[in-house]
């Protein structure tokens, strides 16, 4: 997708759907001893999620895995639609869109991996991480600079935002004192 349709699709997104695993982090899953699972997420992602909110568009995550630390941190950040132990992802974005009364124009889902591709298929603006699978990335209309767990949420969050002309506000909102 060229620039300039790239920037009018994603100035129409009023719903970000981003994957965790892979995406909102870098994928791997660290088990301690007494079962517990271990997640890192980076903090410019989560900040570029909570900007992108202010600005009126929504955010949610759907994942195949379920975890306390995921529902933990979606609430941190103010996400209210957090899909876990969804299989199949192309029935819960369908879901999803229906409950919110959008169209697939408005809305972007963010992947990495093969099981990404339903709900990746039924969106307008289908993005996929630096270090996606190779499928993912054939179908992706965008595909991030950073690794997943590595910026790569911001930047989404970054091209939705000036797409839609609101990052200098942003940016202006932190420069007032």
């Amino acid at each position: 997708m060229d620039e300039k349709a790239l920037s009018e699709t994603a100035a129409n997104i009023k719903l970000v759907v981003f994957d965790v695993d892979g995406v909102l982090t870098d994928g791997k899953l660290v088990l301690g001893e007494n079962g517990n699972e271990y997640k890192s997420f980076h903090v410019r992602d989560g900040h570029g999620i909570v900007m992108l909110m202010e600005t009126g568009c929504n955010v949610a995550v759907i994942t195949a895995r379920s975890s306390k630390i995921v529902a933990e941190r979606m609430s941190s950040l103010g996400i209210k639609y957090i899909y876990q132990g969804e299989k199949d992802k192309g029935k819960a974005i369908k879901n999803l869109f229906d409950q919110l009364g959008l169209m697939p124009s408005e809305i972007a889902y963010v992947g990495d991996d093969i099981i990404d591709l339903p709900a990746m298929n039924k969106v307008a603006l289908p993005i996929a991480v630096a270090d996606a699978h190779p499928e993912v990335r054939k179908i992706a209309k965008f595909i991030t600079k950073n690794n997943g767990g590595q910026g790569a949420a911001r930047e989404v969050c970054e091209l939705i935002m000036i797409a839609q002309d609101n990052f200098k506000k942003i940016i202006e909102s932190y420069l007032i004192t």
